[in-house]
């Protein structure tokens, strides 16, 4: 029987991340993917600068754009654009920056087999016993980073119960297309997508498109992408690689943690349910599990438990603030425009997406500005054409 320190399935942003830090510090980490790498996942693949910051190591090697440039539509009717002090985006390509962020964790000294699965899982008191390929694995921890379709915490006895959020996405290379127009700038329109939007995200030879919404919109979305490709002057007929996928979205009692067993990331349900983008709160859940089990290791701490809630608290002011914006958006479209118009709400998420606070509720300099908008879309509500007729 192989024994490891700790056993890591899945090796995306999460996973990846996690097993990094771990063999950083010392310990003895075998990280497991099923996928043959480089391996390719539904994702926008945008790195904002606050998920950049949770890095210790450089993604340069795989950026293909910067975004510093935002322009903002409401149901192809209404627009405005943004531009940041720096550029608050990296853009790149799941493909290349899963294979990136698997190579860094091998090179500190974990073990990454990568076409190799997962099987006959057994979770106790003091360890994880596994079938990894053609091996039986004991380690003295279990990270779950196997994404939101994962099994691996089902098999250890963890209730993943999660809400879905839904997205469809394609690819259109830039013999299709004017590239100019899109480079450094990011697109993004509200109120096409129930509980959603669309976008369009600039990478190296070709632009990104996509709509996501609730899980119920799933069966509309190829009618969504089609329009927003007709209203975006794209040729549907050269979308490539067009996939749909889940987004997995915490519940106020979902588990984190049990024993020796912890979730990060998608397998955790760390996706921002606003936005859609889940890779800050991978890497953000990658540097909290490595250090809880580093804690157990040890003998700090007798399981990964408090790790479930040092993320919790580390996340709440973002899911509330999220959550709340999610609703006023899904029911308030024109309203909820209008507010992020307003130079104070620009700059807040300016100061939040480029790292400069750590969390909505860190932007206590914003409270009086947020109160003035605030007031000002409580009086757009008694007279919703006032307020939208500067758009």
């Amino acid at each position: 029987m192989e024994k490891f320190d700790v056993l890591v399935v899945g090796a995306g942003p999460a996973g990846s991340t996690t097993s990094y830090r771990l063999a950083c510090a010392g310990a003895r980490v075998l990280l497991v993917d099923r996928a043959r790498y480089p391996r390719d996942k539904p994702c926008g693949g945008g790195l904002t600068m606050r998920a950049v910051r949770l890095l210790p190591f450089s993604v340069e090697p795989v950026v293909e754009d910067r975004a510093s440039d935002f322009t903002f539509g409401l149901d192809f009717d209404h627009r405005f654009e943004r531009r940041a002090k720096a550029p608050l985006v990296l853009l790149t390509q799941r493909s290349r920056l899963d294979e990136f962020l698997a190579g860094q964790a091998a090179e500190a000294g974990a073990d990454f087999r990568d076409g190799t699965r997962v099987s006959d899982l057994e979770v106790t008191a003091d360890a994880a016993e596994a079938t990894v390929g053609s091996s039986r694995v004991q380690a003295h921890a279990l990270i779950a980073a196997d994404g939101a379709n994962g099994t691996t915490a089902r098999a250890a006895g963890i209730d993943d119960d999660r809400d879905y959020g839904v997205a469809l996405e394609g690819n259109v290379p830039h013999d299709a297309l004017d590239p100019e127009t899109y480079r450094g700038r990011l697109f993004l329109e509200l109120g096409v997508v129930p509980g959603g939007y669309g976008w369009v995200f600039p990478k190296g030879d070709h632009v990104n498109v996509g709509v996501g919404g609730w899980a119920r919109e799933a069966p509309t979305l190829r009618g969504h992408l089609s329009r927003f490709c007709r209203e975006y002057g794209l040729d549907e007929g050269r979308l490539e690689s067009v996939r749909g996928f889940r987004l997995p979205l915490i519940k106020p009692k979902t588990e984190l943690a049990r024993g020796r067993v912890a979730l990060v990331g998608d397998a955790a349900g760390l996706v921002d349910p606003l936005s859609g983008d889940g890779i800050y709160e991978a890497f953000l859940s990658g540097r909290l599990a490595a250090e809880a089990t580093l804690d157990l290791l040890e003998g700090r701490a007798a399981n990964l438990e408090p790790y479930a809630h040092v993320v919790r608290r580390s996340l709440a002011s973002q899911l509330a603030a999220a959550w709340g914006a999610k609703m006023a958006l899904d029911r308030f479209p024109r309203l909820t425009y209008t507010a992020i118009r307003s130079p104070y709400v620009w700059k807040a998420v300016e100061s939040l997406m480029g790292g400069e606070v750590p969390s909505p509720g860190a932007m206590r300099g914003f409270r009086r500005a947020s109160l003035k908008v605030i007031a000002g879309i409580a009086r757009a509500a008694g007279n919703p054409g006032k307020a939208f007729a500067e758009t």
